[in-house]
């Protein structure tokens, strides 16, 4: 795929804008190709689709969801080659969906978006990318939450003479081969790049803050056998996918902290942790002080038998700052180094493609959101007109697929265009009606894990403490309540007078 060379074009008019194109923002464009009745461009600041699974590239990237559970349920895939795709087949596949779909055509690469605006005179979204301009009906962001990587607030990290990069942004030029590594972070990027890095390493280091809890890797390489009886046999496959779906979905009364399903997920945890890591002083180190389920629930089967080898390092005294040689610790012990990765996440809290939208009064939605992202349904924003966010405010999960709330949100979203364009209209969330709905989020949040699990997590807003990242309920309830459209809860403003549209209509 190369980047088009569009900076001396005019603007472009089309029905719909799509930004991003990973799988929220691809799963978008085939349900409008494959129903045939939309124009529509999707704008991607790289040169290839994938978000994500572009993105990330580090030594042992793979998905921690079962492959056939984490995949379009209207493009099973029956080859997968194991339980838990690595990144490159993920990528793989979402490639493959923009080719077989017809959608690469549709893609405008190399197209950051700089700002989008409301354009009250014409009722129509004015982009500005990189390489030109465009005009739409409808605005849909499909920009993610894991697109943008944070970096830990750390003194005298830019003072680093070493090699020094994000996981999300691998340098496989460098050479990591008998280095003196470091690596910030704990999380899920984090234990799947250690045992990785452990393995050519002269020492590596661990950075943990918090530790997590770990349980079993669940994986298998599927036979061939397997993959041809998926093949021949769809239904197998689906049978497969929906018992993935619902041992996901059982699993959420952990997050209400109902007691016996606390116990259970609590005991095969520290089991896991005992099991493989006799020395009492590192297990001690590497048991959790916050209730499990509170942080994200991480899954492995190497992570810790790479931190007993002599060669890997735990430190948890804690960093003071960051000098050009290496990291100081709060004790003022010192860790030279030759490489640093930093493996502390994305920005999820706040998303940055809020930054450059801008609605009816001329505010961005950061500055709507300064204390937490706020969405009806979701999906749409109050003084954003004719704008649907997927992966917005309160779509996490704690456990379980993304891909259906995805696709949860590409159902809703699909009718919503068609009503504006069918009905030459724009609608835009009444304020009360999205006060009400983000209330009743927080009312259902009240007495989680995520809330009094005794942790801090990316899943709280930083200032306000609200559960602004993650669906505090059952994904089938996620799907009750927003899988389908309806002008109920929205302003509709129709850009021509109903007895002009009734016209219209007979003849």
């Amino acid at each position: 795929m190369t980047i088009n060379d569009s900076r001396h074009r005019k603007a472009v008019e089309t029905e719909v804008l799509i930004i991003g194109s990973g799988f929220s923002g691809l799963g978008m464009a085939v349900a409008l190709k494959r129903e045939g009745k939309r124009d529509f461009i999707v704008l991607e600041r790289a040169d290839d689709v994938g978000g994500t699974w572009r993105d990330n590239t580090y030594p042992g990237a793979a998905c921690d969801i079962q492959s056939h559970l984490y995949s379009y349920s209207f493009r099973p895939n029956p080859r997968w080659s194991r339980v838990y795709a690595p990144q490159p087949e993920i990528l793989d596949y979402l490639r493959a969906t923009a080719h077989d779909e017809g959608i690469v055509p549709h893609v405008r690469f190399g197209e950051t978006v700089l700002k989008a605006s409301w354009d009250p005179a014409t009722s129509m979204w004015h982009v500005l990318t990189s390489a030109g301009e465009y005009t739409a009906y409808a605005l849909i962001s499909a920009a993610g939450h894991l697109s943008d990587p944070s970096y830990p607030d750390i003194d005298g990290l830019s003072s680093f003479e070493g090699k020094v990069f994000h996981s999300a942004r691998w340098d496989h030029s460098y050479s990591t081969a008998n280095r003196r590594i470091g690596v910030i972070g704990t999380g899920a990027s984090a234990i799947q790049i250690v045992p990785e890095l452990a393995r050519e390493a002269t020492h590596l280091t661990v950075f943990q803050r918090s530790a997590p809890y770990v349980i079993p890797r669940r994986d298998h390489v599927y036979s061939e056998a397997e993959k041809g009886l998926f093949t021949r046999f769809p239904d197998t496959a689906q049978e497969l996918r929906d018992e993935l779906f619902w041992g996901n979905e059982s699993r959420f009364p952990q997050r209400r902290q109902v007691p016996a399903f606390i116990e259970q997920v609590s005991s095969m945890a520290l089991n896991h942790l005992k099991n493989q890591v006799p020395d009492e002083t590192l297990r001690q180190k590497l048991t959790p002080n916050y209730a499990i389920g509170c942080k994200r629930i991480l899954l492995s089967n190497d992570y810790y038998p790479t931190l007993m080898q002599p060669n890997v390092s735990l430190e948890t005294t804690g960093i003071s700052h960051v000098d050009k040689h290496g990291v100081v610790l709060k004790n003022q012990d010192r860790i030279d180094l030759d490489l640093l990765v930093i493996a502390t996440g994305f920005e999820a809290a706040d998303l940055p493609v809020a930054e450059v939208i801008h609605g009816t009064d001329g505010k961005s939605l950061a500055e709507k959101w300064q204390n937490g992202g706020q969405a009806y349904a979701c999906t749409a924003v109050s003084g954003f007109p004719n704008f649907f966010l997927m992966l917005g405010p309160n779509t996490g999960l704690g456990a379980g697929s993304m891909i259906f709330m995805i696709e949860t949100q590409i159902n809703y979203i699909k009718e919503g265009v068609g009503f504006i364009c069918d009905n030459a209209a724009f609608v835009d969330p009444e304020p009360q009606a999205q006060r009400s709905y983000v209330e009743s989020i927080y009312q259902r949040s009240g007495g989680s894990v995520w809330l009094e699990g005794g942790c801090s997590s990316w899943y709280l807003h930083p200032r306000s403490g609200k559960l602004t990242t993650l669906w505090p309920d059952f994904m089938t309830q996620f799907r009750k309540e927003n899988g389908s459209f309806t002008p109920t809860g929205y302003r509709v403003t129709f850009r021509m007078p109903q007895e002009a549209l009734q016209l219209a209509e007979q003849t």
